[in-house]
């Protein structure tokens, strides 16, 4: 800070987020901590992943094709059925858990412990609202993503009449039109999970509702697009390097790192990296950013704590005291 002028910076809060997980992770070094904290982790990007495997595709889709067929049709689309609500309970169980986790992660961070049931407690009303939010935000999508695919389903429906007519004029169309589309999406995807990000620290925070974290965020990346920016980008760097770190890793494992939940706990210091980054990148924005004001531990004091004003020099140095009168003579 310059006066009240804020001075944001990248490279300050990365810095000083290595310097976290060393206190958080290695001094001292704690292995049920590593594994509470990785559960918490693993949670908070609950679905975000998952195994790897090579297949013979063609030769599993034929033996699916003549199992299917040898189903009676009321039955399958009963199993149908079942399977689609199944996926979607499923997606909106791993929804609710991971809105959880995030705030069980970012609580393990700021309080640098191992805690699992107390920030479950302690952070539920905030975990459920962002929950349904973002729930909301996923429905939003989905309309939106069909309303946009609209050119595309009535090309689909008129395009086979004039297929022959103006095949490469339709050709490019069709290209032009699937470009735009997955460009939106991935827009408003990235800006999402901008937002996203920022919400739950600002709850954490502030323990206010999701809809009013939504208004906060959007109204600081607003006032301050450049700072922002510079942080995205610098993320999207991040991303690439932890994305080589993860092949690298397993790779080394013997892909024992593709195991869900452990390789979270054999990966931590980067999830602890990343997140720790956004939450000291956000605290530059002033005090009710900060979610380590009034609440730090003693041993981040050395990292997180302003630098400490140098004591003025005693008036002694400056100004030597005048050699005191000698006595008169006799």
């Amino acid at each position: 800070m310059n006066g009240t002028e804020r001075n944001i910076e990248i490279f300050k809060p990365f810095g000083e987020a290595f310097e976290l997980i060393k206190r958080i992770l290695f001094q001292p070094f704690d292995i049920k901590k590593w594994f509470v904290i990785g559960f918490a982790a693993w949670l908070a990007n609950l679905g975000g992943g998952g195994f790897n495997y090579q297949y013979n595709r063609r030769e599993d889709v034929q033996k699916l094709n003549e199992a299917i067929s040898q189903i009676p049709h009321p039955i399958l689309v009963t199993g149908v059925c079942v399977l689609v609500s199944l996926v979607l309970v499923l997606i909106v169980l791993f929804a609710w858990l991971r809105a959880r986790g995030r705030f069980m992660f970012i609580d393990c961070i700021v309080k640098n412990r191992g805690a699992i049931a107390e920030p479950w407690r302690e952070f539920r009303k905030e975990g459920n609202s962002y929950f349904l939010f973002s729930l909301v935000v996923g429905l939003c999508f989905l309309v939106f993503a069909a309303l946009l695919s609209l050119p595309l389903i009535i090309l689909a429906i008129k395009g086979r009449y004039y297929l022959y007519l103006h095949r490469d004029r339709l050709d490019l169309y069709v290209i032009s039109l699937i470009a735009a589309w997955v460009f939106v999406m991935l827009l408003l995807v990235f800006v999402w999970a901008l937002i996203a990000n920022f919400m739950t620290l600002v709850m954490y925070r502030r323990r206010c509702r999701a809809y009013e974290a939504f208004r906060t965020v959007t109204k600081l990346i607003a006032a301050n697009p450049g700072e922002i920016l510079l942080y995205c980008l610098f993320l999207i760097v991040l991303a690439l390097a932890t994305a080589i770190v993860a092949c690298l890793v397993t790779c080394a494992t013997c892909c024992i790192a593709a195991i869900p939940y452990i390789g979270t706990v054999i990966l931590l210091p980067v999830f602890v990296l990343l997140r720790s980054f956004s939450l000291l990148f956000l605290r530059q924005f002033g005090p009710e950013y900060d979610v380590w004001a009034g609440l730090m531990p003693p041993e981040f004091l050395p990292i997180l704590s302003p630098a400490s004003a140098a004591p003025p020099p005693s008036t002694s140095a400056l100004n030597p005291p005048t050699e005191p009168p000698l006595p008169p003579a006799g």
